[in-house]
């Protein structure tokens, strides 16, 4: 069942998501582990399947702790470190590693098995707990301007549930001349480059966020696109979330 439906309208593009929770998938990445490129593939060939965006909703969020072996990460963020540590505390692990694969807030060793494709069914056979739309317009070459509104649908989730957006772009190369992976040209998909919440709940259960997004210099706007979810910041389980690749316009 799609758990969500997209409408273009002129050079707007526009998501809603449905009444089943689709799966978050966070894949904790960088380019200096010599032993990322695999899980970088398995991310890239979930589009090959059709699950995405409908059931799981991808993103690859780069770390910057391996930048000094050698290699320094382009797309690596000082913030995308600080959340697997978060999500990690919040599971009792004592320690980070990558490749590591998030599902809906919780370590997921399984990737790449059938037991990826059993969780993610378990998932999306959940009734949402919260309802997303989704709103995406190119403003210029260099950015997004996106809408986001969310409602929750479990009023017990509202002192600690959040609304975050995350702008992502697919098709991206490096070719790595120090480090582990020197030598290697390595492909990316569902990059994360900009990254924004958490955004609190007003009273009620609902909240909107407008922003501009901007992207990498000379990236691609019909390979780029936004996610927005919203998960419990004290549980990490994610309420619902909805991915909205950039609609040609």
């Amino acid at each position: 069942m799609s758990v969500f439906a997209v409408t273009a309208l002129g050079a707007q593009c526009t998501a809603v998501s449905g009444p089943r929770t689709a799966a978050l998938v966070e894949l904790y990445t960088s380019e200096g582990c010599s032993s990322c490129p695999p899980a970088d593939r398995w991310l890239s060939s979930l589009a090959s399947g059709d699950k995405v965006p409908t059931q799981v909703v991808p993103l690859a969020l780069h770390v910057d702790y391996w930048d000094y072996i050698g290699w320094k990460d382009p797309y690596a963020k000082r913030e995308f470190s600080l959340r697997q540590r978060k999500l990690s505390q919040l599971q009792r692990m004592a320690l980070v590693y990558t490749p590591q694969v998030i599902l809906q807030g919780r370590d997921f060793r399984g990737w790449g098995t059938a037991a990826f494709d059993s969780a993610v069914a378990k998932i999306v056979s959940q009734p949402a707990k919260a309802r997303i739309s989704l709103s995406v317009r190119l403003a210029t070459a260099n950015g997004l301007e996106v809408e986001s509104a969310a409602q929750l649908l479990d009023a017990a989730q509202q002192a600690d549930a959040a609304l975050y957006l995350a702008a992502y772009e697919n098709r991206l190369s490096s070719t790595i001349t120090a480090g582990e992976n020197r030598g290697r040209t390595l492909a990316h998909d569902y990059v994360v480059l900009e990254w924004a919440g958490p955004f609190a709940f007003a009273p009620g259960g609902q909240v909107v966020e407008r922003r501009q997004v901007p992207l990498l210099p000379r990236a691609a706007a019909g390979r780029s696109g936004v996610v927005a979810f919203v998960q419990n910041r004290r549980t990490a389980e994610v309420l619902q979330a909805l991915m909205l690749p950039a609609c040609p316009g």
